[in-house]
């Protein structure tokens, strides 16, 4: 996604030098990293950049002009509908919404009745390329068939680079394509003619060392790296990586890495391109010509890195390393994927955190509880739960399923687990959902997927799943049991976050993990089993059988690898984008330029945001006696505020949809229903896990003060509205973290949330509120609520001037 300019906004000073900004050694020097590249050409504007407080950046630094969408393509589908509703209200031309960039919107999770909607939107919108149902998860079709690393225009040759509706946009910068995400709200924009605007970033360079161990996948590495990265601290910044151990990494394992980015908080995580993204092109099918054409361009501007030659190192704002050969098998978890746990470590850490003060590291769980065990029956036969029981097991689509070395490995892991005679409890909710067809291939012809099917592992989809809490229900049976003991139920998944009741509500703990670990611990039943001194099980002739005796070899994978992950399955999988499959075209789409909205449907309504627009130009106001509806601590993530997940069955939303006659069989996820702004600002701050200071529990409630009612947050927010009083919220640091989500900007605002008061803010929720008007206000330095002595039981009065402006102080009255 891109238009003809980027807004770059950076105090420069006049004294400094350009390459302080790009970190160049000199703008001749042939050596280009990712950023002294853009700079090369920018040499011309040298003089006008060294004076200038604010610059634009040509339309080539954002040249992809792809947008990718998963759910949030959803609500912006049905936002252009509305706002040509509103452009014909106000008497203008509605095909004047319509994005001026080319934009591909690809579908790969639950759509039901939007079907329709995205049908009818890629015939009323002009550069819009909506890729069907079925072809896979966003990130890993850009990887696998859309992204280009060099763009080919009109006889012109420049670097691909992509921004898109979602942080793990990132991914696709394993493969030397520049992209990062952005929020939902920001990519509407511009698609309709505004510029990003972003502080030119510092970049960061991660050298790795050294060669992995055996017995390590690319999951590891990328745990490993997370945890390493947010000590060091890179949030707003770029990462590059360089150095030898980059060639010891295929593009896959790059782009595990890559994709992680947001969960180390880094803008970007960038690998240049080498000959091993070159081969990646060969092998994923790409044209013959092009890849020569590429290959060839990258030669003459100095681009085609080789990691093994320290003299083509860039220079960085920082460098920090590691020796690849010092990782271990871990996991994450359990409520944080930069946790990083050794497997050797899980047991004794996961019994630690049973008694450790509540917390993203404890439970409180009281010590003679540690070892309760709840009898229940499932289909007849007797199991038991405990403290540690898994009871989701999901090797799921967000990180690793791009990776053939993890997913072959599991594969093999699942036929030596077979062929040893273990199996998995039946009440453990397993499930497969690859990034891509092409998953399905190549574990079917090497001849795995029928012992995956043996373990429970069979193909859901290919879509997020369990990783974005579309785990489905757990069987009632062990729900009750988990409710009875109040036990630590776990999910392990091969996703990249495992938030409070982001995976399921009965999981309160959650461990990302390989995808081979994720098979491990749901033969085990358990994480506390240390795999070194006791068995994963014992088979029917009463042999233990140890995770070593069937763990794959590094070299069995690449083996099974080389033979069967070739360019034709590519082909043969990606054809049917170009052909579109024939469900699609078959779908009877309305073609008026204005959408027919359905008022009897649940899942698609035309939202109230253009309600009363008018042409005058609206200027801030003041907030006055505003009420604080919600006091949050650290770390409240976009999984707290915005809608995820299943929707509860005693909550604001599905009273709504019971109004209008709906089962509970029939609400589906909050997901599903993103075009429906009632039921999405219902579910806002509606998380089991939000831990709100005005209320002594975890849940989705709040104090409304004029009454003292304790109430659901909705509710509440309702009463303020009716009585037209405006509200704020109080929050600590790194508010908005995790996915980048429309909707946990426009909940608030629809709640009738004016501001947010906080000590720091993820990057896209911040640009998210600033899209939907909420202002996003930042204490001053050293100072929070407790230094002021705040405890948002107060009437807060923001006085917003009329030049309002980004890093001005301005005065609140408390």
């Amino acid at each position: 996604m891109s238009n003809p300019f980027v807004q770059i906004v950076e105090p420069l000073d006049a004294k400094q030098p350009l390459k302080k900004f790009f970190n160049l050694s000199k703008l001749e020097d042939a050596r280009y990293g990712m950023l002294t590249t853009l700079g090369k050409h920018l040499v011309s504007f040298d003089e006008h950049l060294r004076t200038s407080a604010e610059f634009v950046l040509p339309f080539f630094l954002l040249s992809h002009c792809l947008i990718i969408f998963y759910y949030s393509g959803v609500p912006a589908v049905v936002d252009f509908a509305a706002m040509r509703d509103a452009v014909k209200k106000l008497g203008g031309d509605p095909e004047n919404i319509n994005p001026i960039c080319p934009a591909d919107l690809v579908i790969d999770h639950s759509i039901q009745q939007n079907t329709l909607l995205f049908q009818w939107g890629s015939q009323a919108f002009k550069n819009m390329r909506i890729i069907p149902p079925g072809s896979g998860i966003i990130h890993q079709v850009n990887l696998e068939y859309l992204a280009r690393v060099v763009m080919d225009q009109d006889g012109y040759y420049y670097p691909d680079s992509v921004v898109g509706t979602d942080s793990h946009t990132t991914m696709v910068d394993g493969l030397g394509v520049l992209g990062w995400g952005v929020g939902g709200i920001e990519a509407e924009a511009v698609m309709l003619g505004q510029p990003i605007s972003m502080v030119l970033p510092e970049v960061v360079g991660y050298k790795l060392l050294g060669n992995p161990q055996p017995l390590v996948t690319s999951t590891d590495i990328v745990l490993t790296i997370t945890k390493h990265l947010r000590q060091v601290g890179v949030v707003g910044k770029f990462v590059e990586f360089f150095g030898p151990g980059v060639a010891q990494l295929s593009i896959a394992d790059r782009a595990t890495i890559a994709n992680m980015c947001p969960e180390y908080g880094a803008t970007a995580a960038y690998f240049p391109v080498d000959d091993i993204s070159i081969g990646y092109l060969v092998q994923t099918g790409r044209d013959k010509e092009k890849i020569l054409c590429t290959k060839k361009y990258l030669e003459a501007v100095g681009m085609l890195r080789d990691f093994k030659n320290s003299s083509q190192d860039p220079d960085f704002t920082q460098v920090v390393e590691l020796d690849l050969h010092t990782v271990v098998p871990c996991c994450s978890g359990p409520k944080r994927p930069q946790d990083k746990v050794a497997v050797s470590d899980m047991k004794k850490d996961f019994e630690t955190c049973l008694g450790a003060k509540q917390g993203f590291k404890g439970f409180q769980i009281a010590p003679d509880r540690h070892n309760s065990v709840i009898k229940f029956n499932f289909e007849g036969c007797d199991f038991e739960l405990a403290h540690g029981s898994v009871v989701i097991a999901a090797i799921t689509s967000c990180t690793n399923t791009s990776n053939p070395s993890v997913m072959l490995g599991a594969g093999l892991l699942a036929k030596k687990a077979v062929e040893a005679g273990l199996t998995v409890k039946p009440y453990i909710k397993t499930s497969l959902s690859p990034g891509s067809g092409v998953v399905t291939y190549y574990l079917r012809e090497s001849g795995v997927m029928s012992y995956l099917s043996q373990l429970g592992f069979d193909v859901v989809g290919y879509g997020c799943m369990t990783c974005i809490g579309n785990s489905g229900p757990l069987p009632d049976s062990v729900v009750e049991a988990i409710v009875q003991g109040d036990l630590v139920a776990v999910g392990v998944l091969s996703g990249n976050r495992n938030f409070e009741g982001r995976v399921h509500p009965n999981t309160r703990a959650n461990y990302l993990a390989s995808p081979p670990l994720v098979i491990a611990y749901a033969i085990a039943g358990t994480v506390r089993i240390d795999f070194e001194e006791e068995p994963l099980g014992i088979n029917a002739s009463g042999k233990k059988i140890f995770l070593k005796d069937i763990w794959p070899t590094r070299n069995e994978i690449q083996a099974v690898e080389r033979q069967f992950v070739i360019p034709g399955m590519f082909k043969e999988v990606y054809q049917k984008i170009e052909t579109v499959n024939e469900s699609w075209n078959a779908l009877d789409a309305p073609s008026d330029k204005l959408y027919t909205w359905n008022p009897k449907s649940t899942y698609i309504k035309s939202p109230p945001f253009f309600d009363g627009l008018t042409l005058a130009l609206q200027t801030p106001k003041t907030i006055e006696d505003a009420y604080v509806l919600l006091n949050f601590g650290d770390s409240v993530t976009t999984d707290h505020i915005s809608p995820a997940g299943n929707i509860a069955r005693n909550s604001p939303a599905a009273r709504y949809l019971t109004s209008r006659g709906l089962t509970p069989r029939e609400f589906n996820s909050y997901g599903s229903r993103r075009g429906n702004d009632a039921v999405m600002a219902r579910g806002t701050f509606a998380n089991i896990r939000l831990v709100n200071k005005f209320i002594d529990k975890q849940g989705p409630q709040t104090v409304h003060f004029p009454s003292g009612e304790t109430l659901d947050v909705f509710d509440a927010a309702e009463r303020y509205k009716q009585a037209g009083h405006p509200l704020i919220v109080l929050a600590g640091k790194e508010y908005g973290a995790g996915s980048s989500r429309d909707w946990a900007a426009k909940g608030p605002f629809l709640l009738g949330v004016k501001a947010v008061l906080a000590e720091s803010y993820e990057r896209i929720h911040r640009s998210n509120l600033v899209g939907m008007g909420v202002i996003p206000l930042q204490y001053l330095p050293g100072e929070d609520a407790r230094t002021l002595g705040l405890t948002g039981r107060e009437r807060y009065t923001i006085i917003i001037p009329e030049n309002l402006k980004p890093q001005m102080n301005i005065q609140i009255k408390v």
